[in-house]
């Protein structure tokens, strides 16, 4: 269905029945691939063709309506290809792939990459403000469930990705067979490298907007790339070094989690990282600073894009608290299908953003168990409770 029909349906649903879904969604493609990076990102590109040129649809124009022309545009992307090549080569090679796989241009696939970051800088090339409006729509609830609280004795990881509407067209599943390092599923916008995932070691990751005033300052590696660089990881030392050691643009909130039964938080800032550990069995974050070491240290500059963050994460971990000492998948899920202060909740119908037109919700909830190799993940989960299992076997 077309989000703009969704979104009036949803409008309708709230004033009728709002704890009944309306309709099952067609769930996200899985793309497999293997071989070298170039070759890997080839045949991604051909099979998401689609949804990559609909990711490109979705930002492709932000740089014109600031004023760069086709030249400026390609410069300003190579500067942070230099940056990206820097910290894994073969990032740019499976980028160049996915850009001949799609028959679209390799600037294009950057930019899906690294879209927060491009439009940082243009936007202080043209003298115009970088502040938290650059994500307006963003939000994010996720949360872990350690093996001691796990009716299973398997560690539970799971986030409701809050973005644009229109991404519940335009994301796949991706499955990367590797020779170098663990296999690994990602959920994550077509023509993207990575967002949240698991790989064959039991390591998962999860990631949630953070603001500070010390963003977009200094050089640094795109988000997208360390959430990959995650997924690649045989170990889950090098995992929490990826996270917390990589200089960044901007700040974000990372969980990362290994299934034999650790998980830890990062509010990274662009030059520092705050570790947040695991109370009672159980880690949530929304999209607010915690850390008491980071609040001291700088301002969270992000409440204006997402006041609801304040109650999010407390309405989570409420829910589970109750729902007994030890906890299902199901469990989580109930806990992210919350509604309470709809539309600002927990589960975020399409709605108006806050700062722009654009229609945001929640595009996605994904529950993964790591030690399973296994992904479930419902597509605009205020409107449709339908998920569809993926996993590495």
């Amino acid at each position: 269905m077309p989000l703009k029909a969704a979104f009036q349906q949803s409008l309708a649903i709230n004033h009728t029945h709002p704890a009944e879904p309306a309709m099952t969604i067609a769930p996200f493609p899985l793309i497999s691939v293997s071989g070298k990076p170039r070759e890997r990102g080839r045949a991604y590109g051909e099979a998401a063709a689609e949804r990559v040129l609909g990711s490109i649809a979705l930002y492709g124009g932000q740089l014109s309506d600031l004023g760069y022309s086709e030249e400026r545009k390609a410069e300003l992307i190579a500067g942070f290809v230099r940056e990206i090549d820097a910290f894994d080569p073969s990032y740019p090679e499976e980028m160049a792939g996915i850009a001949e796989g799609a028959g679209v241009a390799f600037e294009d696939v950057v930019m899906i990459n690294a879209r927060t970051e491009v439009m940082a800088k243009a936007r202080r090339e043209s003298n115009r403000p970088v502040d938290a409006s650059i994500e307006p729509d963003d939000g994010c609830t996720g949360a872990v469930i350690l093996p001691e609280r796990s009716a299973s004795g398997r560690l539970i990881h799971g986030q409701n990705w809050d973005w644009r509407s229109e991404c519940a067209e335009t994301s796949v599943v991706l499955c990367v067979r590797r020779d170098d390092g663990p296999d690994f599923l990602t959920f994550v916008e077509a023509g993207g490298l990575a967002r949240s995932g698991l790989n064959q070691a039991g390591l998962s990751i999860t990631a949630n907007y953070l603001d500070s005033e010390r963003d977009y300052k200094t050089p640094g590696v795109p988000l997208v790339f360390i959430r990959r660089k995650v997924l690649e990881q045989a170990h889950f030392a090098m995992a929490v070094k990826a996270v917390a050691a990589t200089p960044k643009v901007c700040s974000n909130n990372m969980m990362i989690a290994t299934a034999e039964g650790f998980a830890i938080d990062f509010e990274c800032a662009p030059d520092e990282a705050f570790p947040l550990y695991p109370s009672a069995g159980l880690i949530v974050h929304a999209n607010h600073w915690v850390s008491a070491v980071a609040l001291a240290k700088l301002k969270d500059t992000g409440i204006a894009s997402v006041p609801d963050s304040v109650y999010r994460d407390w309405r989570v971990s409420k829910l589970l608290r109750e729902a007994g000492e030890k906890l299902t998948p199901d469990d989580l899920k109930h806990a992210f299908f919350d509604e309470f202060a709809k539309p600002y909740s927990v589960c975020r119908p399409p709605r108006p953003g806050l700062r722009d037109n654009n229609l945001s919700a929640t595009v996605a909830m994904v529950v993964m168990d790591p030690g399973q190799g296994v992904m479930e993940v419902a597509p605009l989960p205020a409107l449709n409770r339908s998920f569809t299992r993926y996993s590495l076997d």
